[in-house]
């Protein structure tokens, strides 16, 4: 049987990118001031006006509109903009939900883990690739004046009898300068970002390149659409591959299990894969606030390993311990690391805590 996945991935000049970073920032900023922060502070940008709202329980001093410009300013963007800022202490419910002599939850939710050996870093390999040509498009745009921030890419794989085949379909559309040519845009999103990153064993001639499909795109980032924070959770996951739990990532804390949980239950899967335990698995964690173990913990590995889920969960309960407290210990997840989960992943990166291997009783 033969079918057709797509994933997608986004530059951080895109607005809802854009609107993950300053919420990433801010928290990176607490938590270097204040490793006990408890934040949740979260940006909306269109043209020239950025909202940053949200709750914050912390000592650190936040210069909330500063940041929001600089981010803007890394990124490439030079337009001036505007700053409103609506920041409220956490909610004292919540704070003595979380803040019990074991830490504990901070909302009730389901998250997922994922893993999968179609590529070295145990990602789906639709969802990596297009992550890498995102990443080479950013690249190559700071080099070359005439591409702008904002952009976006797709590839789309095919499988037969279960198996990777093939990449069917690449979509790249990048924000370029009004004087370029299409002719001359196509020319150079081919050689210099769709060539050097994707393997020439995975095209044919059947492969089709669709660069700006839609023509021009000169007005790109928030002057071209909208943008909030939390927007692009499938593209920070698994690219569709798996289930998602629904809460985003960027501008929580650890003690939001939405982030710690998801980046424990990927730690968990990963481990798995890599030591050939099973060829892909999801695990779901759910939470119940002020609670620190989770309620239930349920893994499927798609009948891809030899061993029963039974015993697969006997492994998982000797090696890894779900509750709040010692995911983020485990995980280090205090330190101000989260700017550099923001852009092309919150997963696969080699560097990142919960990508680690163990060795497993």
């Amino acid at each position: 049987m033969k079918y057709y996945f797509s994933s997608e991935s986004v530059t951080s000049g895109h607005p809802d990118k854009i609107c993950d970073l300053i919420a990433d920032t801010i928290l990176d900023e607490a938590l270097r001031q204040d490793p006990d922060s408890h934040m949740a502070v979260e940006a909306t940008i269109k043209d020239d006006l950025i909202l940053v709202f949200g709750e914050a329980g912390t000592t650190a001093q936040l210069d909330y509109e500063g940041i929001a410009k600089k981010v803007l300013k890394d990124i490439g963007y030079e337009e001036e903009y505007h700053v409103i800022t609506k920041v409220d202490k956490q909610s004292a419910e919540i704070n003595a939900a979380v803040s019990q002599e074991e830490i504990s939850a901070g909302d009730q939710g389901i998250m997922f883990g994922y893993a999968c050996n179609e590529t070295p870093n145990c990602m789906p390999y639709a969802l990596n690739c297009a992550h890498q040509l995102a990443a080479r498009l950013e690249q190559v745009r700071r080099q070359n004046p005439v591409l702008k921030p904002d952009g976006k890419t797709q590839v789309t794989v095919e499988y037969e009898d279960g198996k990777l085949k093939r990449i069917d379909a690449i979509v790249v559309s990048a924000q370029h300068v009004e004087s370029i040519s299409q002719e001359e845009l196509h020319k150079l999103i081919r050689e210099q970002v769709i060539d050097p990153v994707v393997d020439p064993a995975m095209v044919d001639e059947d492969t089709k390149y669709l660069i700006n499909p839609s023509g021009s795109f000169v007005v790109g980032g928030s002057w071209g659409d909208s943008g909030t924070t939390g927007r692009k959770i499938v593209v920070d996951s698994y690219g569709g591959a798996s289930p998602i739990g629904g809460g985003c990532f960027s501008s929580k804390d650890p003690t939001k299990v939405d982030r710690s949980g998801a980046y424990y239950a990927r730690y968990v899967c990963r481990n798995l894969v890599a030591h050939g335990l099973c060829e892909k698995c999801t695990l779901e964690l759910a939470y119940a606030i002020g609670r620190p173990e989770p309620i239930s913990v349920y893994i499927n590995t798609y009948g891809t390993s030899s061993l029963s889920e039974e015993e697969l969960m006997e492994i998982i309960n000797r090696n890894f311990d779900f509750s709040v407290g010692n995911m983020i210990r485990e995980l280090d997840l205090c330190k101000p690391i989260y700017t550099k989960t923001t852009n092309y992943g919150h997963f696969g990166k080699d560097d990142l805590p919960w990508e680690q291997i163990k060795d497993l009783k």
